[in-house]
């Protein structure tokens, strides 16, 4: 049986921007003279801008103004995202879902220009869309606003909802709005405890009732 809704985080789960944006990241870094450190893939999944520039100011001495990195970062990305390509059967299920009738959203910690620059670069854009960015929230993943203001857009209750997240940042955060949440890592890995932990397109399927 296929759910009431389904709620899709948008970097790493429907779209493989991660390594775009770790792309970006370290060549605006380089650009201002600090050396990005070694583990910062872990340490920036999923995370929203914000506390990103906090780290990067308080432990590796960047010293721009936010607004100035912000601006520098995402001239680093914004022509990457020209490259970007779907995560392999994400979208098709996604589609899939929609002719279905589900009710769906994508739900990320990106800036409004990511979300909207990363869904028309798949051609995921249709009248009626429903995106919740960081800018739409006071409070980003891992806390549940997102996945909440989703469900309320969407008119459903968040316990007929599955959120879908690549990171622990974004299922901890379907985990706190209540919903049925399923982690889809980028490699294998554990999930946080109470998610459904998944490895391929065909188990996502399994899961939605598809």
């Amino acid at each position: 049986m296929t759910p009431k809704a389904v709620f899709w985080d948008m970097d790493g789960t429907l779209v493989d921007s991660e390594p775009l944006h770790e792309a970006a990241l370290v060549a605006a870094l380089r650009s201002v003279g600090v050396a990005p450190p070694v583990d910062l893939h872990e340490r920036v999944l999923g995370v929203a801008a914000w506390p990103v520039y906090e780290m990067l100011r308080d432990e590796f001495g960047l010293g721009l103004p936010f607004d100035d990195w912000i601006v520098r970062k995402y001239d680093h990305y914004l022509p990457l995202a020209e490259t970007l390509k779907p995560r392999p059967g994400a979208i098709e299920v996604f589609n899939e879902l929609r002719a279905l009738g589900v009710e769906q959203a994508v739900v990320s910690n990106s800036d409004r220009l990511i979300v909207d620059a990363n869904l028309r670069a798949v051609g995921l854009i249709y009248p009626g869309m429903m995106t919740v960015s960081r800018n739409d929230v006071i409070d980003g993943k891992p806390l549940p606003e997102p996945f909440l203001r989703a469900a309320y857009l969407a008119g459903v209750d968040p316990a007929d909802a599955f959120a879908v997240d690549d990171s622990l940042t974004g299922a901890m955060a379907g985990l706190a709005a209540g919903m049925k949440t399923i982690f889809w890592p980028e490699a294998p890995m554990e999930g946080p405890p109470g998610a459904i932990v998944i490895n391929s397109a065909a188990e996502l399927r399994a899961q939605l009732g598809l």
